[in-house]
């Protein structure tokens, strides 16, 4: 059976599905065609139902819920891992509800802890995530949310921090932090779904025993990043609630949902 999977190019996504695309592990006949795309665009493509599986934005999956289930492997949740916001020029003197913030998308999870952190900015310009250092740099912009592996480097480049918003939603709710997860359609129905979560944690598993496996797939896709960052960023992101999201991640993506107004249990 060939599904269609997408996933971004991050060192944390490739980390995780290099063993399952390559068969390193035995995929018990399932074929894949991947699809890589930055993560708003995957988000864009999930509200369009366009993928068998795919990663998401928890942001974007609330809704989706009518036509994707969640998986409970693959996910990246955690705490001290969340979106920064950031800024260069001075910005004291200008109002918040007139601040140019750049956002790496309307359906990211960055987005959603902007608007959970700042109600009152409402002046969003979306941008690819890698561009909103650039644009904050050329004046364009006067501030952004950054995600991914800007959040090691930023500080290097001049760029200070406003708020980390990631640890303001830990400090407000107690969970750990949603930012993105592996749905599957529905219509596929829960038999194949647990075989590909199983996959999933199968893949994990090789990654971490077989470190080196993957290292030319996640070099190959990584953006001009050095060594060192790649490695950070899969530390960040891949971690025990990525193989399993276990009582405490399940509580927190339901938490993250209600927020937004959604009953649907995620994993049916």
């Amino acid at each position: 059976m060939k599904l269609r999977l997408g996933f971004s190019p991050c060192p944390n996504d490739t980390f995780i599905f290099d063993a399952l695309i390559h068969e390193r592990i035995d995929n018990n006949g399932f074929q894949f065609e991947v699809i890589m795309e930055d993560v708003e665009t995957l988000n864009l493509m999930a509200l369009e139902g366009k993928l068998e599986i795919t990663k998401l934005s928890y942001h974007a999956l609330a809704y989706c819920l009518q036509d994707y289930r969640l998986l409970k492997s693959g996910s990246a949740l955690g705490r001290n891992c969340g979106p920064l916001f950031i800024y260069k020029n001075d910005i004291s003197e200008i109002p918040l509800n007139t601040l140019r913030v750049g956002i790496p998308g309307q359906y990211t999870t960055a987005h959603f802890l902007l608007q959970f952190a700042y109600p009152q900015i409402t002046n969003k310009i979306i941008l690819p995530f890698h561009l909103i250092e650039r644009e904050i740099n050329q004046g364009n912009l006067d501030a952004g949310v950054i995600i991914h592996e800007n959040r090691f480097t930023y500080e290097e480049r001049g760029f200070r921090l406003i708020s980390d918003l990631g640890a303001n939603w830990e400090v407000k709710t107690g969970h750990p932090i949603p930012l993105g997860g592996i749905a599957i359609k529905k219509e596929l129905g829960n038999t194949i779904a647990n075989q590909i979560d199983l996959l999933i944690q199968k893949s994990i598993t090789y990654a971490y025993q077989n470190p080196a496996s993957s290292l030319a797939f996640i070099r190959n896709h990584a953006q001009e990043m050095s060594e060192e960052v790649m490695q950070k960023h899969i530390h960040l992101y891949v971690n025990e609630f990525s193989k399993e999201l276990g009582d405490e991640g399940e509580k927190a993506v339901q938490y993250f949902l209600s927020t937004l107004g959604q009953t649907i249990n995620p994993f049916l």
